[in-house]
Formats: C-alpha cells, sequence, structure tokens
C-alpha cells in the first residue's frame, strides 16, 4: 500500500473556482447509464494550471462529501517505484467499500502469496482488479470513482508504459459503472497511448475560456488575501492577470505576500511580483523572488552550500523522507565532505515551507509541491545562483545508506519472541516495524543498490559492500526485507552489486551471487516467518558456499546438520510450476530477465527469471498444444505456434494479443523463429513447409519454402538475418536464402 498517495483535501479548488470543469467531470461520475460512454477520463495540461487541485476536488466531492466508493492516488516524482503500487493501492481501497471484493482478495492472496509483493503491474490489475470485480455476483450497483493524479510523474516514459496500455485498452472491461479520472501533463507517450484508444474522454485545461480562469483566479486570490492591509479588488485582478492562467503562480505570491520574512511591506512584495518578469519564466521569477526572500539577494557561500548540500539529498532520495531521516542521511554524506560540516537540516527545510510540503513535521515525508519547482532547482541557466547539482548525490547517498546499514541493522531487530508463529499471526507486526525499522534503515535497505549502480567503482564503497555482505550484517538487511514484504527484489539487487564488483572484488561479488541462490533457497520461508533466516537458512546453508564460511561461525547456537547436509550449491537453481500439462518450449528474452514457456495446456506463461514469479496472466488463444516460443530481438513482442496450425503474435509488455493470428499451414506449426531485426518470423510445420511472415503486415512473404519430404521440426535464422535453416523428420538439414526463399546447397544429412 502507498503510504501518501491518498486525497489532500489541502489541494483541492477553493470552493466557487473551476466550477465548469468540476461539473463537467462530476456528470460523466454519476452517469452511468449509458454503457457505451468512456469509463476513462484524462484532463491534460501544462504544469501549474491546476490540475491536481481539480483531482483532489472531484476526490473529496465523492468519497468524502457523497460517501461514495472509490480511490484515488497520486503520483509524485520521486516515488520511483510508486507505480508498482498503484493497483494494490487501489484494489485495497474498493475492497474496504466492497465486501465480496475484500472476501476474493483474500482468498486469492491465501492461495497465491506472491501477488501480494510481486511488482507486474499487468498481473496486479488482473488479479487484484478487473478479474474479482467483474465477478462480484450481482455486481455493484452504484457508480465507482478511481482517480489517478499527476500520471506523468510516475517515473520515466518506460516505468508507466504498462499502465498506459492498461489504462487505454483493459479499463473498458471493467464494469460499465466504473470511472477512472486520469491527470498529467501532455507528455508525449501519455497523448500516443491516450489518444488512439477508442474509451477515454479528452479534456485539456487549454480549453477552458482564459475569462474563466482569471476569473476563479482573482477570486482565489481575494479570499487568501482577504484583510491584508493595502489589497484590494484592483490588486487581485491585477495578480490574476499577472498569473497568465497558472494557478500554481498565484498560489506561490499569495504565500510569498502574507508569510515572508524580511523588511518588505506586504504592499511592496506585491509590488515586487506585479513588476517581475513575464512569460515562460513567470514561475521561475516567482522562485527566485522567493528564495531571495529566504536566503537574501546575495547569499553568503556558506549559505548557498548549505541550501545546496540539503536540496540536493531531498531532489535526489528515491523515496520522499521525513525531516529526521533526512537528518541521517544528510549527516553521512557530511562526513564525505571536507568543507561542508553537518548541521539540522531543519534550519534549511523550514523557511521553504512555500515550496516543499511536509516540513512542518518531522514524520511528514518532504518533496516539492510543485514538479516545476524540481526542474527549476536542476536547471542552471533556470535557477543560477540558486542552482542545485546533483550529478554526483547517488556517490554521497549511496555511502549514507551503507553507513545506516551498517549502524542500524540488528539481529531480531522486531523483538520477535518465538519462531513458532508466522509473521502474519503477529498481532502487532505492523506497530512493531513501523517503531524498529525506521524510515531512512528501511529506505537505506531498499534502494542502496539503486545508488550503488549510478556510480563507477569506487574502493570505499567497495569496501563498505564487503563490510556488509561478508558480515552478519548481510543476514539482518535481509531480515528487514523479509519483514517488509521485500524479499523478491533480492536477487535484482544483489546481481546489480555482483556486476559492480566483479572487476577487483570477485570475493565478495561471488557472496552477492551466492545471496542470490541464498534469497532464492529461503525467500519463501523467511518472508513467513523471519526467525527461519536463522534457524533454517542459515543451518542448511551449503558447507562450501562463501556466506556459510563467513557467517555460520558468528551463530554457534543454530541447528548443525549432522549427516546429509549440502556441500555446494545445487546445479538447479529454481524450478518454476504453472503448466497443468506438459511444457513443450521455453525462450528467454534477449535480456535474460524473462522465460517464456509453452505447454500442452495450449497457453504461454511469462516468468521472472529471477524470481521464478509468474508475470501477468497466461495467453491464451491457441485452440490446440503450444510447440514453440520465441522473443523478438527487442524483446517486445512473443511469437508462438501451436497445433491448432497457428502462429499468435503478443505484446511481452501487457500480454495481449497483436492482430489476427497467422494463418496459412495446413498442418501443426512446430517451430517459429524471429529473424535478427525483428521484421520477418520463419514458420516450420507438419506440413513439410517453412513461411515466412512480416510482423507489422501480419502477411506471408512470398510463397512457402518447400523441400522436405516429411515434417519440419525446427527453423532458425543466421545472425545476418540472409540465411534460414530447417530441419524436419527426414533426417535431413535445408539451408535456405531468407530472400529469395532459395534452396542454396543441396540438404545436409548422414
Amino acid at each position: 500500500y502507498a503510504d501518501g498517495a491518498g486525497i489532500d483535501t489541502t489541494k483541492a479548488c477553493l470552493e466557487g473556482t473551476r466550477t465548469e470543469i468540476l461539473d463537467e467531470i462530476k456528470g460523466w461520475v454519476t452517469t452511468t447509464a449509458d454503457a457505451t460512454a468512456p469509463q476513462v477520463l484524462w484532463l491534460s495540461g501544462p504544469a501549474g494550471t491546476g490540475k491536481s487541485a481539480i483531482a483532489h476536488s472531484v476526490a473529496r466531492w465523492w468519497m468524502e462529501e457523497h460517501g461514495g466508493i472509490g480511490s484515488c492516488f497520486c503520483f509524485n516524482r520521486q516515488a520511483t517505484t510508486r507505480h508498482e503500487r498503484l493497483f494494490p493501492t487501489i484494489a485495497l481501497d474498493l475492497a474496504a467499500r466492497i465486501p465480496a471484493l475484500k472476501n476474493s482478495l483474500n482468498k486469492l492472496i491465501t492461495s497465491q502469496p506472491a501477488l501480494a509483493t510481486t511488482a507486474d503491474v499487468t498481473q496486479q490489475w488482473r488479479k487484484l482488479l478487473q478479474e474479482p470485480l467483474t465477478n462480484i455476483p450481482g455486481g455493484i450497483a452504484e457508480p465507482v470513482l478511481i482517480v489517478i493524479d499527476a500520471l506523468d510523474e510516475s517515473g520515466v516514459p518506460v516505468s508507466r508504459r504498462h499502465i498506459l496500455s492498461i489504462l487505454a485498452k483493459e479499463a473498458a472491461k471493467l464494469p460499465s459503472n466504473f470511472r477512472i479520472l486520469v491527470t498529467s501533463r501532455p507528455l508525449p507517450d501519455i497523448g500516443n497511448a491516450f489518444h488512439n484508444a477508442s474509451g477515454i474522454r479528452f479534456e485539456s485545461m487549454d480549453k477552458l475560456p482564459p475569462s474563466s480562469t482569471e476569473r476563479d483566479i482573482q477570486l482565489y486570490s481575494s479570499r487568501r488575501l482577504n484583510g491584508v492591509e493595502g489589497l484590494g479588488n484592483r490588486e487581485f485582478t491585477q495578480l490574476a492577470q499577472k498569473s497568465d492562467g497558472l494557478f500554481e503562480w498565484a498560489r506561490l505570491a499569495c504565500e510569498h505576500i502574507q508569510y515572508a520574512q524580511g523588511l518588505l511591506t506586504e504592499r511592496e512584495r506585491f509590488e515586487e511580483l506585479i513588476h517581475a518578469g513575464e512569460g515562460k519564466e513567470l514561475l521561475d521569477t516567482m522562485y527566485t523572488i522567493i528564495l531571495r526572500s529566504i536566503l537574501g539577494d546575495r547569499p553568503r557561500d556558506s549559505t548557498i552550500d548549505r541550501f545546496r548540500s540539503v536540496l540536493r539529498i531531498v531532489l535526489s532520495t528515491l523515496e520522499p523522507l521525513p525531516m529526521n531521516s533526512l537528518n541521517i542521511l544528510h549527516q553521512h554524506c557530511a562526513a564525505l565532505w571536507q568543507d561542508r560540516p553537518h548541521y539540522d537540516v531543519g534550519t534549511i527545510l523550514r523557511p521553504l515551507a512555500s515550496l516543499l510540503s511536509g516540513v512542518s513535521a518531522d514524520y511528514m515525508p518532504i518533496r516539492p509541491l510543485h514538479s516545476t519547482f524540481h526542474e527549476f532547482l536542476t536547471t542552471r541557466d533556470r535557477s543560477e545562483a540558486f542552482f542545485v547539482d546533483v550529478e554526483d548525490v547517488n556517490r554521497d547517498l549511496a555511502h549514507a545508506c551503507l553507513q545506516v546499514m551498517q549502524q542500524h541493522l540488528c539481529f531480531n531487530i522486531c523483538k520477535l519472541e518465538s519462531s513458532y508463529v508466522r509473521n502474519s499471526e503477529i498481532a502487532d507486526l505492523g506497530e512493531r516495524i513501523k517503531g524498529c525499522i525506521k524510515p531512512y534503515l528501511a529506505y537505506s535497505c531498499q534502494f542502496w543498490t539503486e545508488h550503488v549502480k549510478l556510480i563507477p567503482l569506487e574502493e570505499d564503497i567497495a569496501e563498505e559492500i564487503k563490510g556488509i555482505l561478508l558480515n552478519e550484517k548481510m543476514l539482518f538487511w535481509l531480515e528487514v526485507l523479509a519483514l517488509l514484504k521485500l524479499m523478491s527484489m533480492v536477487p535484482t539487487m544483489l546481481r546489480i552489486v555482483a556486476s559492480w564488483l566483479k572487476v577487483n572484488y570477485e570475493e565478495v561479488s561471488a557472496a552477492a551471487r551466492d545471496g542470490i541462490r541464498f534469497a532464492r533457497m529461503i525467500g519463501g520461508a523467511i518472508s513467513e516467518s523471519a526467525p527461519h533466516l536463522y534457524l533454517s537458512g542459515l543451518a542448511f546453508l551449503p558447507k562450501n558456499s562463501i556466506l556459510s564460511r563467513h557467517l555460520k561461525a558468528k551463530f554457534p547456537k543454530i541447528p548443525r546438520i549432522v549427516f546429509g547436509g549440502a556441500i555446494d550449491w545445487p546445479s538447479l537453481q529454481l524450478s518454476i510450476r504453472g503448466h497443468t500439462k506438459a511444457v513443450t518450449s521455453i525462450a528467454f528474452s534477449p535480456d535474460g530477465k524473462r522465460i517464456a514457456s509453452g505447454s500442452d495446456d495450449k497457453t504461454i506463461y511469462i516468468w521472472d527469471a529471477e524470481t521464478g514469479l509468474q508475470v501477468g496472466n497466461p495467453l491464451k488463444g491457441h485452440t490446440h498444444w503450444v510447440t514453440s516460443v520465441a522473443f523478438s530481438p527487442d524483446g517486445k513482442r512473443i511469437a508462438s505456434g501451436s497445433w491448432d496450425n497457428t502462429i499468435y503474435i503478443w505484446d511481452a509488455g501487457t500480454g495481449l494479443q497483436e492482430g489476427n493470428p497467422l494463418k496459412g499451414h495446413t498442418s501443426s506449426v512446430a517451430s517459429v523463429a524471429f529473424s535478427p531485426d525483428g521484421r520477418r518470423i520463419a514458420s516450420g510445420s507438419s506440413d513439410k513447409t517453412i513461411y515466412i511472415w512480416d510482423t507489422e503486415t501480419r502477411l506471408q512473404v512470398g510463397n512457402p519454402l518447400k523441400g522436405h519430404t516429411d515434417r519440419v521440426t525446427s527453423v532458425a535464422f543466421s545472425p545476418n538475418g540472409k540465411t534460414i535453416a530447417s530441419g524436419s523428420w527426414n533426417n535431413t538439414i535445408h539451408i535456405w536464402d531468407a530472400e529469395t526463399r532459395l534452396q542454396m546447397i543441396s540438404p545436409l544429412s548422414d
């Protein structure tokens, strides 16, 4: 569940503003009689125009004032993993109001525990939302509203492509009384996905009449600045005209006029804003004015250094952290800085309350109130004297995370009394985790490898990693991740470390690889009962493993395997189960992260090669045994051949079928292969022929290749794509020219 991602009523529109667009959206939410109406509404507009205020207003109106069933999820630029929490958070919110969904999810998680921790958004959507919601007996009578705010802040385009595909293609499969409101800036990837989707309604902030926006900003300013001496309707009109339609500028202007420190009067601060720069730089000018009022027109070098040292951490953590946690990280970062000693970060952050949220309390995550402030600070020609260079911050954060782990990890961190009780049976485990695993430790355990991978190999950092992996801290780290239900991340994290260290730190790199095997062996058990990390996992480590040599002696009271214990790690690293009949074909994705498997149960499964967990739902479409699967060279597509005489092409990311099946063979398809450029597919069949297909048009290219006198069992392209080889039951291999489709040499045979 994503804490802090829900409704923030302080961000809602001021009463009486944005009434036209709010009324339109409210009408769309409540008018569900038309089953053909779009279920997704995308509200797009530039930064600062008030999209989030509208999203929070609609969510508050529906869920708090109307008492309707719904969920609100707000993305944030820093929360890089939050896209993985979107659908589980929505599912939990809805389950709190829909008993049938709650019961369905409880049964599902009990039977498939991996669903509780999977990061696969496609599987989350289908298993946690689409399937259980569409199967509720009698359905849900009233409308259900889901609000997804600031989708553009969910990360880089590749991180949200599955979410976009689901919203564009799958949302329409929900019951017709469901409504999904999405807000974002008009980024190309979002626009391309949504503009081409038939089930999405498009609304733009640019369509709102400028006079309406100006009126709303004037009303907002008059309410916020009511009672300020020297300001009246004339001045409020000037502020509205100056804002150029940007509600964020108006908010900052009111904050600055009312609360800024310094010698200027409120009227003088108003005049300062009215006579500041125009046009595209409007918000930049506002940020500069506010920062100058806090730090001074010509801040001392020591002041600006302090400002930068704190903001570079605030802007660069991969999850927003509260004040006390930022203080801990800053303290460890400062140990690397010879000329910048540590000090309380609150001295810098608290005066920035108009620009940062969360600075008023030590326990609240701190983040920029608006994405444009992040962009302003990290762009040198925009922020100038206030520029915050985040180029080399990952070295500092990697060091800080490793130091936090070294100092705060410990045995049985949550003081669990018994190994005979499952984690889920400990009534106060959630409170223990909050009390014992502080946000700075949880962050460090989860993200240290993400910072490490972004820096070149460095001896000091490598030695710190060595101090974790070849020490009992390795086990304490795994214990924390097990309690946080993040064990599925361990193989990926340790693979990063093994690769980063492999040149000069072979033993530590090997320990990381050992850790991957160990996590696979014990991950499921310790996710159920954390103490078994030591009682079972450590006890059963192979005798010759690096972890066994370094760790067992530190725990002399664990059980000893007297006879039959493993000497070395078994060759078998992972056994994956899911198909109900024989598996006939497997293929690795080009990056090695996914495995596709075809089966006599007529399905194709996609698996995470690190964890062995199923990725998404089985690919279903074939009406007979699946005999062959292949990934395209870019990993984006999967081709499958079947005894139903067809070839299917699938989107490897969404699991959706692309176009119609390729039909032409008159008997079962035994083998499929992509050309190196991904533009062609070759298929071999029991009808004794090889077909070549165009992957874009789905049409057959030329005539079938004929020459074999029995079933064709295998086909393959040469690395340059110019040649195709085929094998057959007639004991021969044929070599074909891929362009002319002519046999190049005599058949190869004994």
